[in-house]
């Protein structure tokens, strides 16, 4: 797989990334711990070289998985991971934010330890933390970095002053939020500051939390502990008024003879050089099918 530099600070990964969220949180019951390390282990196999995961994904359960799919590769690829949550005996404490300086320090010992390795490549804080100055989020990080304990880095879903303010105290290597053909609302503000500052996007959802690949439309049912019951554009309602888009994506794809997901991603790729998404899946079968295999095609 081709690679691409996330930011101006020498962080090279795949041009996909694989998102492992999933696999522990929020679409549903999680997979077991052999058929995660299988995804995993076969996405490096594939030549995917960049995984992202949180401490709240579970909570704790998705770091854990992938340190112990990686252990074995673990100088062949980039781990990114999160804080910003608070918890409580093992959970999360709902709506709480917490990127106070200590608990950073708290959260990357942890984990790393979970994460079964003595470095973080890539350390983004997960939510801004409205009760803290971003200037002393990125104090702690850099301090995190001299140390070496970290690599690089991130913000996720951050606002351009955010950023900017970050950047001025520590170089930030990426920031990861939502983009795709079915949400482009980064276009407008986001992606300029992103060139501007020379900093590395990670598009979360790439695929439109499933919808872009054609398999899901308004009789859809989604299990009980899935957040997308949630989430107003996963409505019977928008679903049907935002079917004409994954019809179109269909047209597209069989013109080109891959698939709706293929063209999505290669779509996002041919945005800007620096953009990394990290689609997720729980099934091996799907990542080939995802893959870079139709990005020399001309989609």
């Amino acid at each position: 797989m081709r690679k691409r530099k996330l930011g101006n600070n020498g962080l090279e990964v795949s041009a996909l990334g694989l998102g492992c969220m999933g696999m522990s949180f929020g679409y549903g019951p999680a997979v077991n711990n052999a058929d995660g390390i299988k995804v995993i282990r076969k996405a490096v196999d594939l030549g995917v070289t960049f995984f992202d995961t949180a401490e709240v994904y579970g909570p704790f359960t998705n770091e854990e998985l992938v340190g112990e799919a990686l252990a074995p590769v673990r100088d062949r690829v980039v781990i990114a991971t999160k804080f910003g949550f608070s918890f409580k005996d093992g959970k999360q404490e709902p709506g709480v934010l917490n990127s106070r300086p200590e608990h950073i320090r708290e959260m990357v010992e942890a984990s790393l330890k979970r994460l079964r390795t003595d470095r973080i490549d890539l350390l983004y804080q997960h939510r801004v933390d409205p009760n803290v100055p971003i200037e002393d989020v990125a104090g702690a990080v850099k301090e995190l970095i001299q140390a070496g304990k970290v690599k690089h880095f991130g913000l996720s879903e951050a606002g351009v002053q955010t950023i900017q303010r970050a950047h001025a105290v520590q170089p930030v290597t990426a920031l990861q939020s939502e983009y795709s053909l079915f949400w482009r609302e980064p276009e407008e503000l986001i992606i300029p500051k992103l060139e501007e500052l020379g900093i590395g996007f990670v598009p979360f959802s790439p695929l439109g939390k499933g919808y872009l690949t054609g398999k899901i439309d308004e009789s859809t049912k989604f299990d009980d502990g899935d957040f997308r019951n949630s989430v107003p554009r996963f409505s019977e309602q928008n679903r049907k008024a935002n079917q004409a888009l994954v019809e179109l994506l269909g047209r597209v794809a069989a013109k080109k003879k891959a698939t709706p997901a293929q063209v999505a991603l290669a779509w996002l790729l041919a945005q800007k050089p620096w953009i990394v998404p990290i689609p997720g899946t729980t099934k091996v079968h799907r990542l080939a099918a995802r893959g870079e295999s139709r990005l020399s095609t001309g989609i």
